[in-house]
């Protein structure tokens, strides 16, 4: 009878986890939408060089993870990155497959964005063509009315075609 009620038990918490986490994935929620908005605005800039706008959804202390660059802490080195990528005059375009978003609250803070992403590439002369499909997980941070981008976490990257 212990183990019956044990298992029930599990069965239920799985269920309503599983029920908790479909329903912040839906693009029905508030959550969803203003994250899918604020990672659509900041990646419209990206795409075409606007680091003025790109700036101001990132925070000063930024921490970037990426399994092949490493490391990068601070809105700064982020923001040379950039800047150094646009002066290459080689395009770089990403695109959110949008059916493998989820978004989750953080109580207190903000919300988690987990999802896969493909980026294009355009070198000098050429015409684009895919770099890749990869994942992330950012972290946002709700404060002031606005939500700035806090931790990224970014991998996958295995097979990376730029040539």
């Amino acid at each position: 009878m212990m183990i019956r009620k044990t298992i029930m038990l599990g069965l239920l918490t799985l269920c309503a986890h599983a029920g908790f986490s479909q329903q912040n994935k839906t693009a029905e929620t508030p959550l969803y939408q203003e994250i899918f908005k604020a990672d659509s605005l900041m990646f419209q800039a990206f795409n075409n060089c606007d680091s003025i706008t790109y700036r101001k959804f990132i925070k000063d202390d930024l921490e970037f993870y990426h399994d092949l660059g490493g490391f990068t802490k601070g809105a700064a080195n982020e923001m040379l990155s950039i800047k150094e990528m646009c002066e290459r005059g080689n395009h770089i375009r990403r695109e959110l497959i949008k059916s493998s978003l989820e978004v989750h609250p953080l109580k207190g803070y903000g919300a988690v964005e987990i999802g896969t992403h493909r980026f294009y590439h355009t070198n000098k002369g050429q015409e684009e063509k895919i770099s890749g499909t990869y994942k992330f997980v950012q972290v946002w941070e709700f404060k002031d009315g606005l939500w700035k981008l806090a931790r990224v976490i970014s991998y996958g990257h295995e097979n990376v075609s730029n040539d």
